[in-house]
């Protein structure tokens, strides 16, 4: 295939980019935006997922939205006919409650402003969640993308904020890539709120681009971090993600970013592509 993007891509030579290609064993995938937009899934998503498969190169989905936990991802994928293992799901959440079980093990009771289901996932590994009032006060404060957001609960995160309890966030998203006419604010503007108010921001934000959300398939499947390519649709997430953890990163503009944004940018994705089918492509090409 040709490809497109090549006056700024960091493998611009053709050589190069095939000797980068043939190095790659798993495949690290954002979802919405990359896979699917909102409730859409794109018509060649499938086919790509069979090509990596049929090439022999396993796959993670990596996701910073944090509204919903593994089961639903699970579910959600099956609706729109991926049929994943649970242990190809990676959620911000999942690194969230691995950061505090490491970094703060002495905080068990959360003031968790987030969906049911986030609610849910850390509550079932093992935390207390503190209600909304300022006698239930809490060990730490964890603030995430919160799709049922009532204010009074914003308020109460911003109180405790400001007392100063170690307080982590799940994502710096600012928003969530949508295809309603509608823009979905999330994590990362959420924190901006609550900076604004009290003049404090997160002690730790989880989630891409911190390179660590990586290293547990580093880890699992023993690689090196130039042995996964990291697939997504923003350039602060995803493509910083890949490029600070020494992962090949491919960016799609099926979502978030336009080649304009690209064009602008500090630093420079690996690989600029249209869509994941045309990576997929790209890995096929005779070496």
């Amino acid at each position: 295939m040709e490809i497109k993007y090549t006056d700024f891509m960091e493998l611009s030579d053709k050589s190069a980019l095939k000797a980068r290609l043939k190095e790659i064993k798993h495949i690290a995938m954002d979802m919405d935006g990359t896979l699917y937009l909102g409730a859409n899934i794109f018509p060649y998503t499938i086919a790509s997922l069979q090509s990596f498969k049929d090439k022999g190169i396993l796959y993670s989905f990596l996701t910073n939205n944090p509204t919903k936990n593994a089961g639903d991802y699970l579910e959600h994928l099956k609706s729109m006919g991926i049929f994943a293992l649970r242990e190809e799901i990676y959620t911000t959440v999942q690194a969230s409650i691995s950061h505090l079980k490491s970094k703060l093990p002495q905080a068990k009771k959360l003031f968790l402003l987030g969906t049911e289901s986030m609610i849910k996932e850390f509550e079932e590994a093992g935390f207390i969640s503190a209600q909304d009032s300022p006698d239930d006060k809490p060990d730490a404060l964890v603030v995430s993308f919160d799709k049922s957001l009532v204010y009074s609960r914003l308020c109460r995160a911003a109180w405790w904020a400001k007392l100063g309890l170690p307080y982590i966030a799940t994502n710096p998203d600012r928003v969530c890539p949508t295809d309603l006419p509608t823009v979905l604010v999330d994590c990362g503007s959420i924190c901006a709120a609550i900076e604004y108010a009290v003049g404090r921001k997160p002690d730790k934000t989880i989630g891409k681009p911190d390179p660590s959300m990586l290293d547990g398939i580093l880890q699992k499947y023993n690689l090196a971090p130039k042995e996964i390519a990291m697939i997504g649709d923003r350039l602060y997430t995803d493509m910083k993600m890949g490029k600070d953890a020494g992962a090949l990163s491919v960016l799609v503009l099926t979502g978030e970013t336009k080649i304009e944004d690209v064009k602008k940018s500090s630093f420079k994705p690996d690989i600029v592509v249209d869509k994941i089918s045309d990576f997929a492509e790209l890995l096929n090409l005779p070496q």
